[in-house]
């Protein structure tokens, strides 16, 4: 639990995000009613520019490439854009636990 605490809250974000996508039951946008964060869809808006990435990165996610498409074609750039992020965000944790490890075997030596 102290490593979940010490990490970067949005390192847990995009990587929880990932496994949930990953592991989610996945289902045709169409006529069944489902929860949604979307603001233009609550608004009752029936087009959204960004509908369909988080289906399309979870097709991805189970190797379901057609589908992924299907849903939306920034899901291949998105996942890219977030794994990216998430691979930046352990150099940077790693990165600044050397500092302070070595900072600390300074302060121990003086």
């Amino acid at each position: 639990m102290k490593i979940l605490m010490r990490m970067p809250f949005e390192l847990l974000f995009w990587t929880i995000a990932l496994l949930l996508l990953g592991t989610a039951d996945l289902h045709t946008h169409g006529g069944d009613e489902h929860f949604t964060l979307c603001p233009l869809s609550n608004m009752g808006f029936n087009w959204c520019p960004g509908c369909g990435i988080g289906r399309s990165i979870g097709h991805l996610l189970q190797g379901n490439f057609q589908a992924s498409m299907n849903d939306h074609w920034f899901g291949i750039p998105a996942l890219m854009i977030i794994l990216n992020r998430i691979v930046v965000l352990i150099k940077i944790k790693l990165k600044n636990r050397k500092v302070l490890n070595l900072k600390y075997k300074e302060e121990r030596y003086v």
